[in-house]
């Protein structure tokens, strides 16, 4: 019968798997890290929540598109509180972590990646349905999309529980990887190769569906008369989405392959020099998305904008109570939707800025 070690400490595992490289993580370099890493982490809580936001505020987001993008937006957010836990718990660190401890911050990442993943492939559904039916929006209702994000949330958290559930090496530890000390080799080839492959169908789906808007809004370019701006808008929404797929699998597929390299035991490939310039690509993936919403998307930007613009008026308003507020956009409500639509096309966003040109591409 195999021995467990579930009361040692992580240089247990680390000298046992031949992972000499944590204390690289020292001195000036582990403090570059943490700084860097603390500034990106920052931008991914205030522009991810802008987004969350945005969303909440705007009623033309009110749809399951918007709802699932600002679900994908959480997702990076809580991906920006797993790296900060990270963060203080390696280098030197992580020969001091418990088993609990080391499990509690693996299964954070893991449960980040899963959320977005899934939370990806939902949206391939959506809009499979909505595009099928060459419509902006699918028929989905509140309750149903709740549903679907209760959904994303659940199998996230248990995909990242799985390790600790059971599928480890704490019972045989001839079979621990060296990236992932307390995983077993068999579950990082299990988990690189299943978001692999989910990879490479969501990139089929959406370029089948992006296929095939091109050619239904060309050919209804012809025989219809309606607003060039609404046909283009399915188009529009879908290079939102293809975008924020293509930045997700660019940042993740080196990981992975890293991973499963791992998960084969190739003790020639060194993966672990490789190892945490990924995880910091993976990290960036965070910090495009909320960049990709708001130059893609004209109303999300302005939408974003808006707020800043506003939230900044109101505390000069508080300084200077005797002022009469300069733009009527600041106070407009669901009742000035048409003005605001106007206002953005012109660009004068609380009074400032040029959005004439943003978000076309």
């Amino acid at each position: 019968m195999n021995e467990c070690y579930y009361d040692k400490r992580m240089d247990f595992f680390y000298n046992k798997t031949n992972t000499d490289t944590v204390d690289e993580w020292t001195g000036p370099q582990l403090i570059v890290v943490l700084c860097f890493g603390t500034f990106f982490c920052l931008f991914i809580f205030i522009s991810n929540s802008l987004v969350i936001a945005a969303v909440v505020k705007n009623k033309r987001f009110h749809f399951p598109f918007y709802y699932l993008l600002a679900n994908l937006a959480a997702a990076d957010f809580f991906a920006g509180i797993a790296y900060v836990f990270l963060m203080f718990n390696t280098g030197p660190v992580s020969k001091t972590l418990t088993v609990n401890r080391w499990f509690l911050r693996q299964g954070l990442l893991d449960t980040s990646l899963t959320a977005s993943l899934v939370n990806l492939l939902v949206i391939a559904v959506e809009r499979h349905m909505s595009i099928m039916r060459m419509k902006i929006h699918s028929n989905l209702t509140k309750k149903r999309v709740t549903f679907l994000i209760i959904s994303i949330w659940a199998i996230a958290i248990f995909m990242g529980a799985v390790p600790t559930l059971g599928w480890n090496c704490l019972c045989d530890i001839t079979a621990c990887s060296s990236l992932a000390p307390l995983y077993s080799r068999s579950y990082l080839v299990f988990w690189s190769i299943l978001n692999l492959v989910v990879f490479f169908i969501m990139v089929v789906v959406y370029i089948r569906i992006y296929m095939y808007v091109q050619r239904k809004t060309n050919v209804l370019s012809s025989h219809t008369s309606g607003s060039i701006s609404r046909r283009r808008t399915p188009v529009k929404l879908m290079k939102t989405v293809m975008t924020v797929l293509g930045a997700f699998v660019v940042c993740w597929t080196p990981g992975l392959v890293v991973l499963l390299l791992d998960g084969l035991n190739c003790t020639y490939c060194g993966i672990q020099n490789v190892k945490r310039w990924f995880l910091l690509l993976a990290l960036m993936n965070s910090v495009m998305n909320p960049i990709i919403y708001s130059y893609k998307d004209d109303e999300m930007w302005a939408t974003m904008k808006r707020m800043i613009c506003c939230s900044s008026e109101d505390k000069s308003q508080d300084r200077r109570s005797s002022q009469i507020p300069s733009t009527v956009l600041c106070r407009s409500t669901d009742t000035s939707g048409n003005y605001l639509e106007d206002g953005i096309i012109q660009g004068t966003i609380c009074g400032k800025g040029d959005l004439g040109d943003k978000g076309n591409s």
